[in-house]
């Protein structure tokens, strides 16, 4: 049987307040539209690059009140909600970029902390430190939810097989991964990576995205998609923010790991022999 997703692509800006309205009204629309869980992008409560001016925007999950604002919509529509992610301060100083996966109820079944940092000199003059402001986390993560054990990334660690090689190996017949992508990587990379995600693990993949420009500048790839375990596109949103669905049939992970049974001949790669 299937059950629906709804993956909700946004264009974050500068204000807390007015991106947890756009993820609260999400929450419910994605509920009337017949989903059973609702997918959300990266950096889902704040998108700016100036850290100065973010930092009167920043909070621990405790009091973080976009975080909050879901969990209650979550709760008064009976929907499970993916946040892809929030900035949340952590103790020593430094920011997680941490995922929640939250229930029907409203409560927190997960935390998923982004491993794998983005710093880097683009050709295009943008440059991006992560390890300036975050500390990456040093967990993967799966959770029980209504759609299959989802595994759990952000963004950059699409680039890291041996991340997914782990979820799938745990159990995950889903892959979450909510993105912030530049346009210049994004037309270049995100369609083939997140096939290829999806056929390595023969897995479901749900990736939620940013798009378009945003109020600090910065310009985003959208194209929230999602892959069958055969690699196939069930869906891609192209540039538009807004809503989008896509059934998930756990009998589509059954045939392809039946068709080609990856997970079965997965062996131990011995030391490399450097001759």
């Amino acid at each position: 049987m299937s059950n629906r997703a709804a993956l909700l692509q946004m264009t974050s800006g500068i204000d807390p307040a007015a991106n947890a309205r756009t993820l609260v009204k999400a929450v419910g629309d994605a509920k009337a539209g017949g989903a059973t869980m609702l997918f959300t992008p990266e950096m889902s409560g704040l998108l700016d690059g100036k850290r100065d001016r973010a930092a009167a925007s920043l909070w621990h999950e405790h009091d973080d009140p976009v975080l909050a604002a879901v969990r209650d919509a979550a709760a008064k529509h009976g929907i499970w909600v993916h946040i892809g992610s929030l900035a949340i301060l952590r103790e020593e100083g430094k920011l997680a970029n941490r995922g929640f996966v939250i229930d029907d109820a409203g409560e927190i079944r997960a935390r998923y902390d982004k491993m794998h940092l983005f710093d880097v000199d683009l050709p295009t003059g943008e440059s991006w430190r992560e390890s300036n402001s975050y500390a990456p986390g040093e967990r993967a993560v799966t959770v029980k939810t209504p759609l299959g054990v989802l595994g759990l990334a952000i963004c950059y660690d699409l680039r890291f097989p041996d991340l997914f090689r782990s979820l799938s190996n745990a159990g995950a017949t889903i892959l979450a991964l909510p993105a912030a992508f530049t346009r210049p990587t994004g037309a270049a990379h995100w369609h083939v990576l997140l096939r290829a995600r999806a056929i390595e693990a023969a897995a479901f993949v749900i990736a939620s995205a940013q798009t378009g420009v945003h109020e600090d500048g910065r310009a985003t790839y959208g194209h929230s998609l999602v892959s069958d375990p055969w690699g196939e596109l069930l869906l891609d949103m192209g540039d538009p923010a807004g809503l989008g669905f896509a059934d998930i049939d756990p009998r589509r992970v059954e045939d392809a790991r039946s068709r080609v049974p990856v997970l079965q001949h997965r062996r131990a790669i011995p030391e490399v022999e450097a001759l």
